[in-house]
C-alpha cells in the first residue's frame, strides 16, 4: 500500500483538503441563500450554474495544462476558488452568486481533471483500481468532513465562509511542494469524445449514467429522506451512511479490479444498486432501516465511477490522461446536469420514491450495455503502452498472434520469449482487432 500510494500521498493530501472545503462550501451556500431570502428556483438555479461552469471547465482548461503544467494549473484553479469563496458574503445577491457558483464549478472541474490525470500518470495498469478507489474514498471522506463542519458557526455569520477559504488555500500547499514529478506536458488540448468511446465505450456510458444517478442523488437525497418522515437530522445520517459505505467500498473493490475484468465487477455492482434502488423507492422504512438500506445502497453505487475511469485510463496512453481525464468528467458533468432535472420531475408526480426509481433505471439500463459489450467483446488479453510503443508498425498483437520482437532481424535468434498477459489495452494506442472490431470494452 505505501509503496503504491507513496507517489501520490501529497496529491492525495491537498484533494482532502480541496474537497473538505467543497463540502463544506456545498452546505452553506443553499442554506445561507436561504437564509437571505433567496427564492426556490434561485437555489436550484445556483445548483445548475455550479454544473455549468464544471461542464466549460472540462472544455477549457486542458489548454491551460497544456500551456502552463500540471502544478501551476492547480495552484491557479485553487487561487480562483479562494477568490470566489471569499466574493459570496460580500456581494450578497442571487445573480452574483450565479456567476460565482459557475466560476467555482469551473475551477473545480479544472482541479478534478488535474488530479485524475495525475494519479493516472502515478498509476500502473496493475494497480490504477486501487489508486482510482483511495481517491475516490478520501473524497467522500473530506466530503463528508466538510458537511459536518456546518454546525460549527451560525450560517448568518463570515466564519463558514473563512474556514471553507482556509481550506481551499491550504490544498495548494502539499501539491505545490510535492517532490515527486508532475506528469510530462500534454501534446494537445482537444477532447475527442468519439476517440476516448471507440477505446472504452463502457467507461463513457457509464460515466454518463452514473453522473444522472449519482447527481441526483446528491441533489434530491435529502428530500427523499424527508419526503419518507424523517427530520433534517435524520436526513443528514442517511446520506452519511450512503457516503461513508461507498468510501469504505473502494478499496476493496478497486483492489479486485485490479485482478479480473473491471467490467464484470461493474455488472455485479449495478445489479445490487439496482435492487437496493427498488428497495428504497418501494418500501417505507423508519431511520434504522433507511440507514442500512443507504449503506448497501452507497457501497454497490458510489464505487461505479472510479471502475468506470481506471477502465477508460486502462485503455488510453498515458500522454493522453489529460484529454481523457476531461471527457470522464464532462461527460460526468452532463449527466449531472440532466439527472436531477428529470428525477425531480418524476418525484413531483410519483412521491419521493420516485428518486430511486430512477437510480435503479439506470443502473439497469447500464448494466444491459456492459452485458453486451462483454458479449460483443469479451475478455481478452490486453496490451500495455509499453507494449504497443514496442510494437513495430504495421503489426498488432493480439492472443492468437504474439509480437514477433524479431521482426526485421538478420538473425531470428534467440527464439523470443514469451509475452506475459496484461491488464488492459491502451488506445492508440487503440489497437484494433484482426476482425476490423475496436477491442475497447
Amino acid at each position: 500500500m505505501a509503496q503504491t500510494l507513496g507517489p501520490v500521498a501529497a496529491l492525495l493530501l491537498g484533494v482532502f483538503f480541496l474537497v473538505t472545503g467543497s463540502g463544506l462550501q456545498n452546505t452553506l451556500l443553499p442554506l445561507r441563500g436561504a437564509f437571505e431570502g433567496f427564492s426556490a428556483i434561485n437555489l436550484g438555479i445556483l445548483g445548475s450554474s455550479y454544473y455549468l461552469g464544471f461542464v466549460l471547465g472540462c472544455l477549457l482548461v486542458p489548454h491551460l495544462v497544456r500551456r502552463s503544467g500540471h502544478i501551476r494549473a492547480f495552484a491557479a484553479l485553487t487561487s480562483g476558488a479562494v477568490a470566489t469563496m471569499l466574493a459570496h458574503p460580500l456581494l450578497v445577491d442571487p445573480y452574483v452568486w450565479f456567476g460565482l457558483r459557475a466560476i467555482t464549478g469551473f475551477c473545480f472541474a479544472g482541479l478534478y481533471l488535474v488530479i485524475e490525470s495525475w494519479l493516472n500518470d502515478r498509476a500502473t495498469n496493475q494497480t490504477r483500481g486501487f489508486v482510482m478507489g483511495s481517491y475516490v474514498m478520501v473524497d467522500y471522506a473530506a466530503l463528508t468532513a466538510g458537511q459536518m463542519m456546518i454546525t460549527l458557526f451560525p450560517i448568518s455569520g463570515f466564519q463558514l465562509f473563512a474556514i471553507a477559504t482556509i481550506l481551499f488555500a491550504l490544498a495548494t500547499l502539499p501539491v505545490v511542494m510535492t517532490t515527486s514529478t508532475q506528469p510530462a506536458p500534454i501534446e494537445t488540448a482537444r477532447i475527442r469524445i468519439f476517440r476516448l468511446f471507440r477505446a472504452a465505450p463502457v467507461a463513457l456510458v457509464g460515466c454518463f449514467i452514473i453522473g444522472l444517478t449519482n447527481g441526483s442523488l446528491w441533489s434530491l437525497g435529502p428530500i427523499f429522506a424527508i419526503g419518507r418522515g424523517l427530520t433534517a437530522d435524520g436526513a443528514a445520517t442517511f446520506m452519511s451512511a450512503v457516503v461513508v459505505a461507498g468510501a469504505l467500498a473502494q478499496w476493496p473493490i478497486g483492489y479486485l479490479s485490479d485482478r479480473m475484468d473491471r467490467r464484470r465487477i461493474l455488472a455485479a455492482l449495478m445489479v445490487g444498486a439496482m435492487l437496493a434502488g427498488l428497495t428504497l423507492g418501494a418500501m417505507h422504512f423508519t431511520l434504522p432501516g433507511l440507514s442500512v438500506l443507504g449503506l448497501i445502497f452507497g457501497a454497490l453505487s458510489l464505487p461505479a465511477y472510479s471502475l468506470a475511469a481506471a477502465h477508460a485510463y486502462d485503455r488510453t496512453s498515458a500522454s493522453e490522461s489529460v484529454e481523457t481525464a476531461a471527457g470522464l468528467l464532462l461527460t460526468y458533468g452532463i449527466g449531472s446536469v440532466v439527472g436531477p432535472s428529470v428525477a425531480s420531475f418524476a418525484m413531483s408526480h410519483y412521491g419521493p420514491g420516485a428518486l430511486f426509481y430512477f437510480t435503479a433505471a439506470g443502473h439497469t439500463l447500464l448494466l444491459l450495455f456492459v452485458v453486451w459489450r462483454l458479449s460483443w467483446r469479451p475478455a481478452a488479453e490486453r496490451f500495455t503502452n509499453d507494449t504497443i510503443a514496442s510494437t513495430p508498425t504495421g503489426t498488432v498483437p493480439t492472443p492468437e498472434m504474439p509480437p514477433d520482437p524479431t521482426a526485421g532481424m538478420d538473425d531470428p535468434s534467440p527464439a523470443p520469449r514469451p509475452r506475459p498477459a496484461t491488464r488492459s489495452a491502451p488506445g492508440d494506442s487503440f489497437p484494433e482487432a484482426q476482425d476490423g472490431r475496436s477491442d475497447g470494452g
